[in-house]
């Protein structure tokens, strides 16, 4: 492994303390943080994606925050471009990059390298949108079934997002999605080798209770208001990524009368323990993880003693 150069991943599901961790290790090491979190990039979104806060970004510096507006997209193609320039970048600096955050897409882009499937077709999405409002999600799944049944079975029903995108790749190829993948190239030697740090708790229904004690807190911290702001521009909508990420668009659906205060906030934290189950069920999968339960008092010394071996520059 020595002609690899190592980039240390500080992954977790939402509400394990990744934010805490680092901070903690920036006491040792002159570090700076990559953001691996689609919902951070967002401007205007800073409660509900619990961002860093003005003085923790000057304690050490934070990247990727803040660098779409939310009626933008921003790819996972997007991110590894901006995250290789951004490990050169910090090297040249004689500082270590530390890539932390919970979009496990983001990470198996920059691990596996990105397929090389059709990018996004604006007249063709538009297109489906327009088919999937007039005969709805599930036909349009029942579509799918028809020219690449083998994504259809992994999708559920209403999974517009992923339905939308198989068929728009059957539509600009003419081959399904599947086959597609199928036919990927194995990615060629590349110069990082990821590190993964998973925080996981020995106990999730403590982890549970965190994210609900949270999102009470992000409640209490004027998320409502931060929703409204975005509700009242008038050019934002619950099809966007940025509205859906979690936790927005709950109160997005409040904002629109379609259910009271109380439930909004009840499926929010429903659904962010959904999002902590898929992002601890892939980290489960990643082969030589090391393992730190974010649940314990000493969660950042067990992180820096694990760090040496790859940043090979002892703590100051």
């Amino acid at each position: 492994m020595s002609h690899h150069r190592f980039i240390v991943c500080l992954a977790g599901p939402t509400a394990s303390g990744k934010s805490a961790a680092t901070l903690a290790l920036a006491q040792y090491w002159p570090i700076e943080i990559i953001n691996v979190d689609s919902a951070t990039i967002y401007r205007q979104m800073d409660i509900g994606t619990a961002k860093p806060s003005p003085a923790e970004r000057r304690t050490v510096p934070h990247h990727l925050l803040d660098i779409r507006d939310p009626s933008e997209t921003y790819s996972a193609a997007e991110f590894c471009t901006d995250t290789l320039r951004l490990i050169e970048d910090i090297h040249s600096r004689n500082r270590i990059p530390l890539l932390c955050g919970g979009t496990m897409m983001y990470y198996k882009a920059l691990r596996e390298g990105l397929n090389n499937l059709p990018s996004a077709n604006p007249g063709i999405r538009r297109e489906l949108e327009n088919e999937a409002a007039a005969s709805g999600w599930p036909a349009m799944h029942a579509q799918l079934q028809h020219v690449d049944p083998l994504t259809a079975q992994r999708l559920a029903p209403n999974d517009s997002q992923r339905i939308q995108r198989a068929l728009e790749i059957h539509r600009i190829t003419g081959k399904p999605m599947s086959q597609l993948l199928a036919e990927q190239r194995p990615n060629q030697e590349k110069p990082w080798h990821y590190v993964t740090i998973s925080l996981e708790p020995s106990d999730r229904a403590v982890l549970h209770e965190r994210i609900a004690t949270r999102y009470h807190a992000m409640v209490e911290n004027g998320l409502v208001a931060e929703v409204e702001a975005l509700f009242n521009r008038g050019d934002l909508s619950e099809s966007m990524p940025s509205i859906r990420c979690v936790g927005y668009r709950q109160i997005w659906a409040y904002l629109k009368g379609e259910v009271d205060l109380p439930t909004a906030i009840e499926q929010a934290i429903a659904a962010t323990r959904q999002l902590a189950k898929r992002q601890l069920t892939w980290l489960r999968a990643q082969p030589d993880r090391h393992i730190v339960d974010c649940l314990s008092l000493n969660t950042a010394d067990q992180i820096r003693d694990i760090v040496p071996q790859y940043w090979n520059a002892p703590p100051r």
